[in-house]
């Protein structure tokens, strides 16, 4: 019961303290409310940006490995002219790889490039244009929503079909069908089999929502595969049950490096990238961001807690002659001290909630503007309390210390 009315009494005289110097309080709140905000906001946005990408790496699928002409890695010393020479991955490479490997269940190709697509009066403009192989919809997850799905025979024969995205077909045909619609691409009539379901734009910027599939032997009689720089292909390998990436990776180079026929010692002149690369990347980023939050905050959570110590030496002295009173009561030092100590703690909470509310009530208003969905965490909010809570109790040291050593005589000669 003491304890509890120790919390009441601490938790008034905070609220006292706010009241009689608001200007002065609110100053000093502001720096708790300021750092808490600018620490908090960083954890927010980044757990929120690992959070989505972490799903969009995951809608690439946990045993999906890529072979590509660049590599998945950022850093200052990117050696972007020694990639630009490679060749980019073949078809026939992929059929090779195919036949050899023992780790791996299927294997697909795509290559693609950016056109127009019309339809009479409507036109979608720089739209993606994928040339898929077969065993493309085993490798990678995707529905087709109304329509179906190229047949084996459409892939082998190159046919003129393809599969358009949910936007696409929102902007060409509006409340038309486009099933059985020709579409124009590249000067050729192209018949819409399938619409594909809408999923959203990823964090890698991009999505088949805004693409069309057509079968890769059609593709490549319209576009020039010997320009290789308006070009973007890909070789997609999905591991067996049970097989690890690096296994399947190990295997993979080898193989690569016997198809081109490199010598031992010769660097490889292809990629394989493997999803869990971006999360690594990608992961340093988000630690210097978290960094920098917390520098920035700190800056503004050491003014705070200054301005929080600063105003309780003014209560002790205010009270000075309370304490004296308290104390030849009978109140020990540890009650003086607890008291200003919970005050401190209190105050500097308050700073603290409105911190976490701004948090709130910008990642809400950023969340419905951006269309990207930014939630504050219990983990944030206990961080956010914990650390302001923290500051109090530190700021409120000294102050609640010289408090309760007050001599009682004294004190109350003061008052």
């Amino acid at each position: 019961m003491l304890f509890f009315r120790l919390i009441k009494e601490s938790f008034l005289f905070a609220i006292s303290a706010i009241l009689v110097n608001r200007l002065r309080t609110i100053l000093t709140v502001t720096g708790i409310t300021i750092g808490i905000f600018s620490v908090i906001m960083v954890f927010t946005v980044v757990d929120s940006m690992k959070s989505q990408i972490t799903t969009s790496i995951e809608s690439l699928g946990t045993n999906v490995v890529f072979i590509q002409k660049w590599p998945w890695t950022f850093s200052a010393d990117f050696a972007w002219w020694k990639y630009l020479k490679r060749p980019v991955p073949k078809l026939d490479e992929m059929e090779t790889i195919r036949k050899q490997s023992n780790t791996i269940q299927y294997a697909t190709f795509m290559a693609s490039t950016s056109s127009d697509v019309d339809f009479k009066d409507n036109k979608v403009e720089s739209t993606p244009i994928g040339g898929i192989s077969d065993d493309y919809n085993k490798v990678f997850i995707f529905n087709v929503l109304n329509g179906r799905y190229f047949s084996p025979s459409e892939l082998n024969n190159g046919v003129a079909v393809c599969l358009i995205g949910a936007n696409i077909a929102e902007k060409l045909f509006q409340n038309e069908d486009p099933i059985g619609k020709e579409v124009k691409i590249l000067n050729r009539q192209v018949n819409v089999i399938g619409i594909l379901k809408a999923e959203g734009t990823n964090n890698f910027g991009n999505s088949n929502d805004d693409m069309v599939m057509v079968p890769f032997n059609f593709f490549r009689t319209i576009v020039n595969m010997n320009n290789e720089q308006r070009l973007n292909t890909f070789i997609a390998v999905k591991g067996k049950n049970g097989i690890p990436n690096e296994e399947m990776s190990y295997e993979l180079t080898g193989t690569m490096r016997s198809i081109r026929r490199l010598k031992p010692g010769t660097d490889d002149d292809f990629s394989i990238n493997e999803p869990s690369m971006l999360t690594e990347n990608l992961s340093g980023l988000f630690d210097i961001i978290t960094v920098a939050g917390w520098i920035i905050g700190g800056f503004s959570l050491l003014v705070g807690g200054f301005g929080i110590a600063n105003i309780m030496f003014v209560s002790v002295h205010e009270r000075t002659g309370i304490i004296g009173i308290q104390k030849s009561l009978g109140a020990k030092n540890s009650f003086i001290m607890n008291q200003f100590l919970v005050e401190a703690v209190f105050m500097s909470l308050f700073g603290g909630i409105f911190g976490l509310i701004l948090v709130w009530l910008l990642a809400m208003l950023a969340s419905n503007a951006l269309n990207f969905p930014i939630g504050l965490s219990a983990s944030n909010i206990i961080l956010g309390v914990s650390v302001s809570a923290g500051i109090g109790l530190i700021a409120g040291l000294i102050p609640a210390y010289s408090a309760s050593k007050l001599d009682p005589v004294e004190a109350i000669r003061q008052n």
